[in-house]
């Protein structure tokens, strides 16, 4: 193969190398399954708990009591810093803080991988 079929992966882990992935191993081959939305359509109805995680903080019960209106809560992340997104407690990306329509919303920036162990 030369050296046009290959396709350069973005980086996506913050190293400085990069993946590359030949062309041809990207589609299925002859004896692989190819599998569309349409087979997860028996789980399209599922509900599921979306949580986007701004930060946490550490604090014991007495400090929070004495907090009233107005009060700031200082958290673990820096402004700009990416918020975890979790589906039913599982960590699955993380994303940005976006305005929609006068209401916040969350944008996925980077899709995290589970561990098939």
């Amino acid at each position: 193969m030369s050296d046009d079929s290959k396709v350069p992966l973005p980086n996506l882990e913050g190293n400085e190398m990069e993946t590359v992935v030949e062309a041809g191993s990207l589609a299925p081959s002859d004896n692989e399954v190819t599998r569309g939305a349409a087979d997860l359509e028996a789980v399209f109805d599922v509900p599921v708990q979306v949580s986007a995680v701004l930060g946490r903080a550490r604090m014991e019960i007495g400090d929070l009591l004495r907090m009233g209106p107005g009060a700031v809560l200082e958290l673990d992340r820096k402004v700009g810093e990416a918020i975890d997104i979790y589906v039913n407690n599982r960590l699955v990306a993380r994303g940005e803080v976006v305005l929609v329509e006068e209401k916040l919303g969350v944008t996925m920036t980077e899709i995290i991988k589970a561990d098939k162990n």
